[in-house]
């Protein structure tokens, strides 16, 4: 399927009581994989980055307010996270989404348990679900546990993450570590039996004291079979897979109108900056293909190096010949051994600012198709454009969409973008997203 269509003005001007489900997302390239699952679904879709001003400028079913609180203090997340269901009660939200990483990124003192519970409290609720199960892209939950393809996450490589290392993959353990309230288990036994057997284990649990119920799923069946369930919750925790199964809960069916946008012109590149496996992979993938690309050094970035002029440089002469990629990516031990002298934070701020006034640069170039990879550079790069209000199309692969933005660095031009999460994404998927658009 064809990522845009010439017409999308059919979904313009506002009615934002139309907005039948209000999402939160942790972070940017998590909004637009809650966001692409609902597309695909039917749902017409507005994602925003942060929280907005004022109402919608556009008739939607629902709205991903996209913040970039996964790994900020606990403190902060909440802060951020109540704001953006405040203005969604105020739109007139009937359901609200608090939407996690598929590998349910967080630490011992979360940010997953704490904004979950903050949100309870604020909608004075006293149950909800958590699963992070996304089987479109090899995320299962079996007894409580998640596996990334047949491996416990603990043994994906998830365990070397930088920011969020996840050495346990048992979910009611980690969340509990995190929560105030009783977590619980609906397992996979209980959801194939459907609607009726998980509002009976809901019921039960519930009478235990159990607030939060981690659910099993090893398959879409199961996350069809667990939405109904869902219908009348006033909050749902998830990663974006469970998102397949609720517009039906709101008599929504799929439409291609609903990832209908305006036709790709423009110059092509990629800004990369997640050093998952996958994405490493994809870059190989991008540099075998004979396509230029350029590595940036964070020590020299440390060291006063305009960087981002020197790619600039590079990057003008050869766009008008198709697609350049621009990253950072690096196996475990270069991204340690960076960390070890610069420092943890440090050395992922420094790159994300880097990589931010390059896109920032590419756009102004004459870019109007731009994939960048990874949550935080993804974040760093949209709020560099000043990008406020996404609209969301079709997928390139399961949970990346192609988007649609307007920025002032390219006035009167729209703006294509893709926000890839590092682990999402077939090998080819730099190079098929253009052909795909």
């Amino acid at each position: 399927m064809s990522a845009t269509t010439p017409d999308s003005a059919a979904h313009e001007v506002a009615s934002v009581g139309a907005i039948q489900l209000g999402c939160i997302a942790d972070d940017f390239t998590g909004a637009t994989d809650l966001a692409s699952n609902l597309v695909r679904a039917g749902m017409r879709v507005v994602q925003t980055i942060g929280v907005p001003g004022g109402p919608l400028d556009a008739e939607v079913d629902a709205v991903v307010v996209a913040l970039k609180t996964r790994t900020v203090p606990a403190a902060e997340a909440i802060a951020q996270s109540l704001r953006a269901l405040k203005w969604l009660q105020e739109c007139g939200a009937r359901q609200f989404y608090f939407k996690y990483c598929s590998t349910f990124d967080s630490t011992a003192q979360g940010n997953i348990g704490p904004v979950t519970e903050a949100l309870m409290d604020a909608l004075n609720i006293d149950f909800t679900i958590a699963t992070p199960a996304f089987p479109d892209n090899q995320r299962t939950v079996f007894k409580g546990h998640l596996f990334v393809g047949d491996m416990l996450l603990s043994d994906s490589g998830m365990q070397n993450h930088p920011l969020t290392p996840m050495r346990d993959a048992s979910l009611v353990r980690v969340l509990q570590a995190q929560c105030r309230r009783k977590v619980g288990l609906i397992d996979y036994q209980v959801v194939a039996r459907g609607e009726t057997a998980i509002r009976e284990r809901i019921a039960q649990l519930r009478r235990e004291d159990v607030a939060i119920a981690i659910v099993d799923a090893l398959s879409n069946d199961d996350l069809l079979r667990l939405a109904p369930a869902l219908q009348g919750m006033p909050l749902v925790t998830a990663g974006s897979g469970v998102a397949i199964g609720l517009p039906k809960n709101f008599g929504i069916a799929p439409s291609l109108q609903a990832c209908a946008l305006p036709p790709a012109r423009g110059l092509k590149a990629v800004v990369s900056g997640s050093c998952s496996l996958a994405t490493g992979r994809q870059v190989q993938a991008f540099i075998q293909s004979g396509r230029p690309a350029l590595a940036v050094d964070p020590l020299r970035i440390a060291a006063g190096v305009d960087v981002a002029a020197e790619v600039l440089a590079w990057a003008q002469p050869l766009l008008a010949s198709g697609a350049v990629l621009v990253y950072s990516t690096a196996d475990a031990n270069t991204v340690k051994s960076v960390q070890g002298e610069i420092g943890i934070t440090e050395a992922g701020v420094m790159v994300e600012h880097a990589l931010a006034a390059i896109a920032h640069g590419l756009v102004a170039l004459g870019v109007r198709q731009l994939i960048v990879a990874g949550g935080e550079t993804s974040g760093a790069c949209v709020q560099t454009l000043g990008i406020t209000q996404m609209q969301i199309g079709a997928q390139i692969d399961p949970g990346v969409p192609w988007c649609h933005a307007r920025t002032a660095v390219a006035p009167g031009a729209g703006l294509h973008l893709a926000l890839k999460s590092g682990n999402f994404g077939a090998d080819d998927f730099f190079t098929k997203a253009f052909t795909l658009l």
